[in-house]
């Protein structure tokens, strides 16, 4: 099982940003999807979430209006859009999988950093 973040760089306060994860080693499409981050010093915390078929999404109130989570199943792949980028954005961002069958059938991605500064 492998979950690969990519996409995370340094960009300037509202700046724009693609995050994608692509997934290996298990049938995705079964899977909901999230992203998650964590700031130095802080928990990590949900950022948004898609269920399996790409149907239905749940954002943090934090980054509504400024990401959208999307899926492509047939790629195994699901994506961070993230706008209008706030240094309080600042973290790195993990990407999740989630059966919904039990913590064995969770997997998380190494991360990938995302810094906002001018």
């Amino acid at each position: 099982v492998q979950l690969v973040e990519s996409g995370g760089d340094l960009v300037q306060p509202g700046g724009s940003l693609r995050l994608s994860c692509a997934a290996s080693g298990f049938t995705f499409r079964y899977y909901v999807m999230s992203w998650y981050r964590q700031a130095p010093g802080k928990e990590r915390e949900l950022v948004a979430s898609i269920d399996s078929a790409g149907s239905s999404t749940n954002y943090a109130d934090s980054v509504k209006g400024r990401f959208t989570i999307s899926r492509d199943n047939a790629k195994n792949t699901v994506y961070l859009q993230m706008n209008s980028l706030k240094p309080e954005d600042t973290a790195v961002y993990y990407c999740k999988a989630d059966r919904g069958l039990g913590a064995n059938w969770i997997y998380w991605g190494q991360g990938t950093q995302v810094t906002v500064s001018s």
